[in-house]
């Protein structure tokens, strides 16, 4: 199953970004002759309501989706592993703090907070990523603060503090190490919700904007011609559901691998 998860997943990112050079067609050509032309070997899949080639916005879609994805979680993620190692690590009162911030935005529907803040900031690439980042964190921070809170009681870390190291130096050469195994875990399941996030403002028409070539857009745009021409919907939700789904094997795989190597060999660097 990891396999077919990796091959699938370096299938979709070698199609992606070779996109510019593997695609038929430019994804924003409009040929209005052509509109909701039926699969051929002109386009294999067909053309959407402006005539457009959905074989290349599909390709290009996922330049767009996936990247923003990616750069998204890692974000995610640091400021995840900022709040939650600072909160396990020091405790009392800075951690009674963190951990009340990540209670109330835990508390927050996700959805709900994301449309919230896209309404504010308007639509857009940026307030796409302010918004996923904003009520995604609050998650890493509580795994985060865990794993801290077990690191530090080890008998490494005792030594290190009774030979008068710092808590930055601490944090920086032995904590943060011995986080990098959950948080590969963390990064590519979270990857697979940021994609469903991104995808699922963008269909709201509050992520990325028209003409963008976006899985989500393309889903949006799809909708009044289902019956006539439903390829132009079910293409880019096959897309979603399939990289989604590798992203969680591979995470589930990477899970049990790296849970297997941790049986008490901390990392130092």
């Amino acid at each position: 199953m990891k396999a077919m998860a990796i091959g699938v997943l370096a299938a979709i990112a070698m199609a992606s970004l070779a996109a510019p050079w593997i695609a038929p067609f430019d994804p924003n050509a409009l040929d209005i002759a052509n509109r909701l032309a039926e699969f051929g070997p002109t386009h294999p899949l067909g053309t959407d309501h402006l005539g457009r080639d959905e074989l290349s916005r599909l390709l290009h879609g996922g330049r767009s989706t996936i990247l923003l994805a990616v750069i998204a979680t890692a974000a995610t993620l640091g400021v995840g592993i900022v709040f939650g190692a600072v909160s396990g690590y020091f405790g009392g009162k800075v951690d009674h703090a963190i951990q009340s911030l990540v209670l109330l935005f835990q508390g927050l529907p996700r959805i709900s907070f994301m449309l919230a803040i896209a309404g504010v900031m308007g639509p857009g690439p940026f307030t796409l990523f302010i918004a996923v980042v904003v009520t995604s964190w609050a998650d890493f921070a509580r795994i985060v603060r865990a794993e801290t809170l077990k690191i530090r009681e080890e008998p490494y870390i005792e030594a290190v503090r009774a030979l008068g190291a710092s808590p930055g130096y601490v944090m920086t050469f032995y904590v943060v190490p011995n986080l990098i195994g959950p948080m590969v875990v963390l990064f590519t399941v979270e990857i697979g919700r940021m994609i469903l996030a991104i995808a699922a403002l963008s269909f709201l028409g509050l992520g990325l904007q028209p003409p963008t070539a976006d899985w989500g857009i393309m889903i949006s745009d799809s909708r009044p011609y289902f019956r006539s021409a439903p390829l132009l919907m079910i293409a880019p939700g096959l897309c979603i559901a399939i990289t989604t789904f590798a992203i969680n094997l591979l995470g589930d795989s990477l899970r049990d691998r790296l849970d297997t190597r941790m049986d008490g060999h901390p990392v130092v660097l």
